[in-house]
């Protein structure tokens, strides 16, 4: 009988190696592009110091939403401007906000903000008008970028009636202010919710010229 079962063992294996077909193989999964927008850092404003501090800006609030930077001490501008990619996930039902302060219906599905709060104590830079300024454009980007992939977004306060963004049409313009101190801000945000039955991800690409934000999602 030990035999018999001995026999039996082997003849599975080796008709398993002999016809792969009867081998079980593993579930492969393809990340399939379903939104993207991108724009250059170096057309921020005309004139060319407003832009490198809106460039630097923007850059700091993308290494603060990758963790790369958590507090002001921790900022190495040669680091912060340095070309990279990392990626974020939303969950079914997920939401990301640009900022913590936001509104009451998001806060069971809120995954993530960008962790930054745009001010001086956070390092961002002031162009002389105020500190953090560009970030607008990097949620004008994200919105989008959003937007394009299908997902569901809102935009409390667009950016129409403070000014133009480059390189982004006005309906997709997002406005981005938070005082932590007082808790508001909750209608200077943006929210998006991935309303699809799967997780999806957003990717953020800079080359040391353009920024790209482009949404994937398995199939």
């Amino acid at each position: 009988m030990i035999g018999d079962f001995a026999t039996t063992i082997a003849t599975v294996v080796i008709m398993a190696m002999s016809s792969p077909s009867a081998m079980l193989k593993p579930e492969t999964f393809t990340d399939k592009v379903i939104g993207e927008k991108q724009f250059s850092l170096e057309n921020r404003y005309a004139v060319k110091s407003v832009n490198e501090v809106m460039k630097k800006n923007i850059l700091l609030n993308l290494a603060y939403l990758n963790g790369t930077v958590t507090k002001r001490s921790e900022i190495d501008w040669t680091k912060v401007t340095s070309t990279f990619h990392f990626e974020k996930t939303l969950k079914a039902g997920e939401t990301f906000a640009y900022h913590e302060i936001v509104r009451p219906e998001y806060k069971g599905s809120l995954a993530f903000t960008t962790k930054a709060r745009f001010n001086a104590s956070d390092g961002f830079l002031s162009d002389g008008y105020l500190y953090g300024d560009g970030v607008c454009h990097l949620a004008s980007l994200i919105n989008w970028a959003a937007l394009d992939a299908g997902l569901t977004t809102v935009v409390p306060k667009d950016h129409r009636s403070v000014a133009h963004i480059p390189d982004v049409p006005d309906d997709f313009g997002v406005s981005i202010y938070m005082n932590a101190s007082t808790g508001t801000g909750a209608n200077n945000n943006l929210y998006i919710t991935n309303t699809r039955d799967k997780p999806i991800t957003f990717h953020f690409d800079y080359n040391g010229t353009n920024l790209k934000v482009y949404v994937t999602e398995l199939i």
